[in-house]
Order: structure tokens, then C-alpha cells, then sequence
């Protein structure tokens, strides 16, 4: 079973009216299935643009490097010779 990223819902036939389908959701992403599996999720503007987006700063940047180095060594080792 594939776990969903959001609580609401919808089918492919409730797309016909996919109004309904946004007031029913109250802002919120919905998840479409089809035959029982999750194969799209709509999103609505309102859940994107709820907050101003924010760019990463150099330090959180080099941070997030810095923590993820041990594991992405072996790659770049390998890469190293290519």
C-alpha cells in the first residue's frame, strides 16, 4: 500500500467537476485515484502560494553538503576517475 502525502481524496470521475473537488479540499492537496492507486496529486494555488517562498542562505547550503558528505562520498569517489 503506497501511503499518501495528503488526507483528501478524490476519484477520476469526481474530476469531471474538479470544483467540487477544490471546495471539498478547503485549500489542500488532493490525491486522485484510480482504481484504488494514487496517480496524480492536484494542487491547488492556494496551497502553493500560502507563504512567500524563501531561498536558502550560502551557510544552510554548505550545511546541508556538509551533513550529507559521508553518505555521497562513495559516489564522488567513484566519479572522481571518470
Amino acid at each position: 500500500m503506497t501511503r499518501l502525502l495528503t488526507n483528501h481524496i478524490c476519484t477520476m470521475t469526481e474530476l469531471r467537476e474538479p470544483h467540487k473537488v477544490l471546495e471539498r479540499s478547503g485549500g489542500k492537496p488532493v490525491a486522485v485515484m484510480k482504481n484504488s492507486r494514487c496517480v496524480a496529486y492536484l494542487v491547488p494555488a492556494e496551497a502553493t502560494l500560502a507563504e512567500e517562498p524563501r531561498y536558502a542562505t550560502r551557510d544552510e547550503v554548505l550545511a546541508a553538503m556538509e551533513a550529507t558528505r559521508e553518505q555521497a562520498q562513495p559516489v564522488l569517489d567513484y566519479l572522481k576517475d571518470k
